[in-house]
C-alpha cells in the first residue's frame, strides 16, 4: 500500500472518528450528527480508540511519505500534530491544542498530497555514463533515496559520487536522481 494512502486513511479516519465522539469533541458534534454519525454515541469508547489508533497510522504515513518525498514542512506538521493531540488526551487537557492537532492532520495530508503529486513527475530512468571507459546504461533510480555507488557493467570500476553531487545518477547520469528533480520543482 503506498504511503500516501496510508497517511490519508490515518487522517480522514481520524477526523471522522473524532466527528463521531461529540463528548470528546463537541465542536465536531453538529458535523458529526450532519453525517449521522450520531449512532455511534453508545460506542463512544470503542471509537475513541480507534480515533488514536489513526492519529498514529497517520503520523506512521507522514513518516513514509517524508521518506518518498523530501520534503520537511508535511514531516514537521504531520509528527507535531499527533504530539499534540497526544500531549493534550494524556498530559493537559487543552481544547484549543486538541483542535489545532487535528487541523494540522488536515494540514499535513494536504502537503503530502501536493509533495507527492509533484514527485510523480520525476523521471525514474537515468542513463549513466562511466567516465573510466565512456560506456553508457540506462538505469532504473530509486525514487526515495540516493545511490551512492555503482559498478560499471563494461569495466567493472565502481563509481562514486563527485564531491559536489549527492549520488552517482547526479555526477554521471543524463539526469538527476528523483530527490534532487523535487527539490529542483520546489524551488
Amino acid at each position: 500500500m503506498k504511503a500516501s494512502i496510508i497517511e490519508r486513511i490515518g487522517s480522514v479516519g481520524a477526523l471522522i472518528a473524532a466527528a463521531a465522539c461529540p463528548a470528546c469533541f463537541p465542536m465536531l458534534a453538529i458535523v458529526g450528527s450532519a453525517l449521522g454519525l450520531g449512532v455511534l454515541q453508545p460506542f463512544e469508547g470503542p471509537v475513541f480508540l480507534l480515533f488514536r489508533i489513526l492519529v498514529l497510522v497517520s503520523l506512521a504515513g507522514n513518516v513514509v511519505s517524508f521518506a518518498r518525498h523530501r520534503r520537511f514542512l508535511p514531516l514537521i506538521v504531520g509528527v507535531a500534530s499527533p504530539l499534540l493531540i497526544f500531549f493534550t488526551l494524556y498530559v493537559q487537557f487543552n481544547q484549543l491544542i486538541l483542535y489545532s492537532g487535528l487541523i494540522g492532520l488536515a494540514a499535513a495530508s494536504v502537503l503530502n498530497f501536493v509533495a507527492n503529486r509533484q514527485c510523480t513527475r520525476c523521471a525514474t530512468k537515468s542513463t549513466l555514463t562511466c567516465p573510466h571507459c565512456a560506456f553508457a546504461k540506462e538505469e532504473l533510480m530509486p525514487t526515495d533515496a540516493c545511490q551512492f555507488f555503482y559498478e560499471c557493467t563494461n569495466c567493472g570500476a565502481v563509481l562514486k559520487p563527485k564531491t559536489c553531487d549527492c549520488c552517482v545518477f547526479c555526477s554521471y547520469g543524463s539526469v538527476k536522481c528523483p530527490p534532487k528533480q523535487t527539490e529542483e520543482i520546489a524551488a
